[in-house]
């Protein structure tokens, strides 16, 4: 919570307008991250900016997200700062997943080794 609060105080400083201030941010945080977690976030990250530019990239509760119209779609709980097996990219009500009557929210990928990268057609 208290990332959280700061990321709102930051967010009222800078005003609008400050998109490469916000992915900065991203990247610094992609940065922090242990090596597993951290090469995944930055495959997530070049993905989700390729595949959908219009979302915003921010932090969230010290995640790195990517918003559209400021409400978070996706973002990615970092394992190490969670204490968990593994990293979560998660989605949020904005990514309209509703599929039937139950749909995933989130999935947990466990490795993202280059090979499996270039075979799905990414640089």
């Amino acid at each position: 919570m208290r990332e959280r609060a700061r990321e709102l105080k930051a967010a009222t400083r800078r005003g609008s307008g400050a998109q490469a201030d916000a992915e900065g941010e991203v990247l610094a945080k992609i940065a922090e991250m242990a090596e597993a977690d951290g090469a995944l976030a930055e495959r997530i990250h070049a993905l989700v900016r390729a595949a959908a530019p219009g979302l915003a990239p921010r932090l969230w509760y010290g995640m790195s997200a990517y918003a559209d119209k400021g409400e978070v779609v996706c973002f990615l709980q970092s394992a190490q700062k969670f204490e968990s097996r593994y990293a979560t990219l998660g989605f949020g009500d904005q990514a309209h997943l509703d599929d039937g009557a139950m749909w995933p929210t989130a999935f947990a990928p466990g490795s993202w080794e280059a090979e499996v990268w270039r075979r799905e057609g990414h640089p």
